[in-house]
């Protein structure tokens, strides 16, 4: 086997047993090696295999789905510059065949003769397994399912130019690597920088199933719409009162336009320091980022803010044009200002007009804000209905209106979390009796 002339196609994560199989393949009836030294190799191998499998939740040809994997996780020059666009032109097309047609032989391998020898033909069952559970640990289902379906095209495919047509518009369909595979990402702090590590479970919200702000909405899908078409979009601010959806309605807008190239990365105010790093891991790729700050706002002594303004708009470098800020706040200018930031007697400050213009400056980033009120009494009924339409819940109206009346009052009040909060009671309740 030839894994070490590849040339595209390298450094892979996972990759260590594709490179004692390959030794495998090379040498299982080689008589110079110890034959239980061949039989160990190839049951930690399968067991490596199996812990991959239980960790992706893979089905089917486990070994075509592992190689599969590979293709879809391997960020390179020719994976990258596939991804969200499809086929490309030039000589690169030629380098990445020649490694398809490497991999052509891993896919072909007949594993029947090397089981019989080292007497493993238990391990035939790996060609056609049946997984324990249909879930996975990275992937959503869509994708683990995708990824399982490729493999299966791959090990029909007739020559390596048919398998490299079917990776590339995988690229083009999925993207490649943990942006191209996941919609939204967290940040990890280590001591050489900052990791962006997947979320593999988020809200499966969408902007249908929020109810009312209908013209709040109608601007941040215009927005996200121009920005994703890549024309001009602005930094977007959705503030008001709480519970009434603006961290839902952000969450519902990546869901809807991960198919178009969206991508979602949460990032908390003391990972601001951190922003310049995260830009420069994600301003060359094909997708939208937009970069997700919940709950956003400052106290007078936290200086952080100041991380974010020169990132958003007055820094050196210029914001990538594939760059977002979406954030959310309680309040109206993030900063928290007091009485004493417009009395022109505070001793403390001799400028307090400049005092005040230093903490509004950063909402002044944010060309879109979008205002979310706690709705009226009749706009939460109305929530609360639909709700309970949405979740099959019979009742009559007037006892449920007249519960849900009771409900807000001992629990925060008229808001759209406070319907969503009654309607999981009232599901919770009814399943119990």
């Amino acid at each position: 086997m030839r894994e070490k002339e590849l040339i595209i196609y390298k450094e892979f994560h996972d990759g260590e047993l594709l490179q004692d199989m390959s030794w495998l393949m090379e040498n299982y009836n080689n008589e110079y090696y110890n034959l239980e030294d061949k039989v160990s190799l190839l049951y930690d191998c399968f067991h490596d295999l199996m812990k991959i499998t239980a960790t992706y939740g893979f089905y089917g040809n486990l070994w075509h789905c592992y190689l599969t994997n590979l293709f879809v996780n391997n960020e390179n020059a020719y994976t990258t510059a596939c991804e969200i666009t499809g086929a490309i032109q030039g000589s690169i097309n030629e380098l990445a065949l020649h490694d398809f047609i490497i991999f052509k032989d891993f896919f072909d391998y007949d594993f029947t003769e090397m089981f019989d020898m080292l007497g493993a033909s238990e391990l035939k069952v790996i060609l056609d397994y049946e997984g324990a559970s249909s879930t996975s640990k990275i992937y959503n289902d869509r994708i683990r399912k995708t990824i399982c379906e490729t493999a299966e095209k791959l090990g029909k495919a007739s020559d390596a130019a048919e398998m490299k047509d079917i990776m590339t518009q995988f690229y083009k369909n999925f993207g490649v690597g943990k942006f191209g595979l996941h919609k939204a990402f967290r940040i990890v702090h280590h001591e050489d920088g900052a990791e962006i590590v997947p979320i593999s479970r988020i809200a499966h919200v969408h902007l249908d199933d929020l109810i009312g702000y209908e013209i709040a909405k109608k601007k941040l899908i215009d927005n996200t719409e121009a920005f994703v078409h890549n024309r001009k979009a602005n930094n977007c601010l959705l503030f008001g009162d709480a519970g009434t959806g603006k961290s839902s309605s952000i969450k519902a807008i990546v869901n809807d336009y991960y198919d178009e190239g969206l991508r979602i990365i949460e990032v908390y105010k003391h990972q601001f320091q951190d922003l310049n790093d995260i830009i420069a891991q994600i301003k060359n790729r094909h997708y939208k980022f937009i970069i997700y700050m919940d709950d956003l706002s400052f106290e007078e002594f936290e200086i952080e803010y100041k991380y974010l303004k020169a990132v958003i708009e007055g820094g050196m470098e210029k914001k990538p044009e594939n760059v977002l800020i979406y954030a959310t706040s309680n309040r109206r200018h993030l900063i928290k200002e007091s009485t004493s930031d417009k009395d022109d007697r505070r001793a403390e400050d001799m400028h307090s007009g400049d005092t005040v213009q230093e903490k509004l400056s950063l909402v002044a980033r944010f060309g879109v804000t979008i205002y979310f009120g706690s709705p009226s009494k009749k706009e939460f009924q109305g929530i609360v209905k639909a709700l309970a339409e949405k979740s099959n819940i019979s009742m009559p109206e007037e006892e449920l209106l007249l519960e849900a009346n009771k409900w807000e009052l001992s629990h925060g009040g008229l808001s759209g979390r406070t319907a969503q909060q009654f309607i999981d009671y009232l599901l919770g309740t009814r399943e119990i009796s």
